[in-house]
Order: C-alpha cells, then sequence, then structure tokens
C-alpha cells in the first residue's frame, strides 16, 4: 500500500479562521498526535494519522506588518511556512480582498507548490455576495484551487482534506503513528537524554547527536521507554557507548532519574546508539526530527 506524508501550513491575515480550521481537520480523524514542537522550525499544532497517510498540520501567526522585534520572528515563521510546505493554505474570510503584506502576497501568487484558496465563512454571506468573492480572488491569484468553506459550521472541511490526501507526495510518515504517545512527553525525554550529552561529552559530540524515542508505552506504575542516541559516525558511537559501556550507562542512569521525577512514575528506559551518517547534512532527517533546515 503506499504512504502518503506531508506538511501542510495554513497562512492568511489575523482572524480569518485558520485555528478554527485546524481544529476541524484534526477533529475530523481520530487518529492524533497534538504537539508542539520545542523547534523553530515548526509549530506543529496537528498530525492527522490514517493507514497511508500522515498530515501534519501547521498554524501560523496571521500575516502583519512587524512593528517590533517578535513580530519580525513570528512573520519569519510564516516566510519558512513557504520553504517547507507540501500544500500552502491561504486562508481569507469573505469581504476581503488583500493580504496585508504584498511581499507575501507575491510568494503565494509566484508559488511552485499547490495552493488551496480557502473562502471562509460563506455561512455569513449570500450567493451573490459569494459569487463575486470567487472571482475577485480567482483573478488574484490565478494558481490557487479556490474553495467556499465554513470552519466553523465545518461545512466542506472533509472536501478540502479528501483534497489534500490527494495533492500529497508519496512518503513514509514522518512522526510515529502509535496512539500511546504524547509528542510533548517524548521531546522532554528526547531533550532530557540530549542535557545528559551536552554534561557528560566534549567537542563535537553533542552537536552530532540526535535522539529519537521510538517506543513510550505507560502502564500504572511504570513507563517503558526506548530511546535511539544517534550520532553520524562509528568513533563517535564508541565514545557514546565508552569503556564496556559506563557512558552511556551513566546517560541512562540521570536521565532515567529527572524523568522519574518529571513523570511521578518508575521509568524502564533503554538506551541505543546508531549511526545515521550526516543526519545534520540530510535534508529529510532534518525535517523527520523537526528542524528548521
Amino acid at each position: 500500500m503506499k504512504h502518503k506524508a506531508g506538511f501542510v501550513n495554513i497562512i492568511g491575515n489575523p482572524n480569518v479562521g485558520k485555528s478554527t480550521l485546524m481544529n476541524a481537520f484534526v477533529g475530523e480523524k481520530l487518529s492524533i498526535i497534538t504537539s508542539k514542537a520545542q523547534t523553530t522550525r515548526h509549530r506543529i499544532l496537528g498530525i492527522v494519522n490514517g493507514d497511508d497517510f500522515q498530515v501534519v498540520f501547521s498554524d501560523t501567526p496571521g500575516i502583519i506588518k512587524p512593528a517590533y522585534e517578535l513580530q519580525e520572528s513570528m512573520m519569519d515563521f510564516v516566510k519558512s511556512a513557504f520553504e517547507d510546505a507540501d500544500v500552502l493554505i491561504y486562508m481569507v474570510e469573505i469581504g476581503e480582498n488583500a493580504l496585508k503584506d504584498e511581499a507575501f502576497f507575491n510568494k503565494i501568487t509566484n508559488s511552485k507548490i499547490p495552493v488551496l484558496l480557502l473562502l471562509n465563512k460563506i455561512d455569513v454571506s449570500n450567493q451573490e455576495q459569494l459569487e463575486e468573492q470567487v472571482q475577485l480572488w480567482s483573478q488574484q491569484v490565478p494558481n490557487a484551487e479556490i474553495i467556499p468553506i465554513s470552519a466553523l459550521e465545518g461545512f466542506q472541511v472533509e472536501a478540502v482534506f479528501n483534497r489534500i490526501i490527494e495533492l500529497l507526495p508519496e512518503s513514509p510518515p514522518f512522526y510515529p503513528k502509535d496512539q500511546l504517545t504524547d509528542k510533548p512527553e517524548r521531546f522532554f525525554i528526547n531533550e532530557t537524554i540530549r542535557e545528559k550529552i551536552l554534561l557528560h561529552y566534549k567537542k563535537e559530540i553533542p552537536y552530532a547527536v540526535e535522539v529519537d524515542t521510538e517506543e513510550f508505552l505507560e502502564e500504572e506504575k511504570i513507563i517503558r521507554v526506548r530511546s535511539v542516541i544517534m550520532v553520524e559516525r562509528d568513533t563517535q558511537k564508541g565514545i557514546i557507548i565508552g569503556h564496556k559501556g559506563s557512558a552511556l550507562k551513566r546517560v541512562g542512569v540521570e536521565a532515567r532519574k529527572d524523568l522519574e521525577t518529571f513523570f511521578g512514575k518508575q521509568i524502564h528506559l533503554d538506551l541505543y546508539v546508531k549511526v545515521n551518517k550526516n543526519w545534520r547534512s540530510n535534508q529529510n532527517q532534518l525535517r523527520r526530527f523537526g528542524y528548521n533546515n
């Protein structure tokens, strides 16, 4: 069975219903992991999984003309939405006729990736107004597919979702599909292990490391965790493990203590070390680990 996966980023002016749409998508399918990625690359709010697909939805701040630095960085996030999306959702509401930032607007109209222009809040419009708006936007953004929706009422949301699946590239999932985990928990585990590596290893080693928690099984009295420490070279693997495994054991013991405090439960932590050659310069790997490449 062919599997599709990709990043779908939602952009638009403030308050056009982007978050409402996100929630509608996420509620539409039952197999969900919601998370906030703890890196600047993505603020992932909803991952929707099916047997043969995974859609990673990312909501973005509303597009504004930045007045100070925090807003600049928010707009940087929107800029990144153009770079790593497989499908771009440009959301407008009835009565709007322009995007507040011309540069962004040019990026949308010149986009090489599929653009779905969603005309939201049609529940508060009449047929004549709707037709005028469709005509206006088809002139403004000729490269987009225009779909009138009501995110609040759920009107056409399923149709948009199905269209997204059609547009996604064939790809393995970017994130774990098991239902037992909650992204923030895995992130905390990964970061705790990485912190111990930063404390105990020198030079290049900590920067060549990525931690991936492959299993998180919560039982009544114990949480069973299996995490993989990825390095770029065999020599690094040897250093991480240490003489007769002593260095890796120290990382495991210290990380486990912190995690038991955090979760308030006994932790069984299995740590493995794998060589994942040049993951830092591999776009797919970086994407998988949620970095802004």
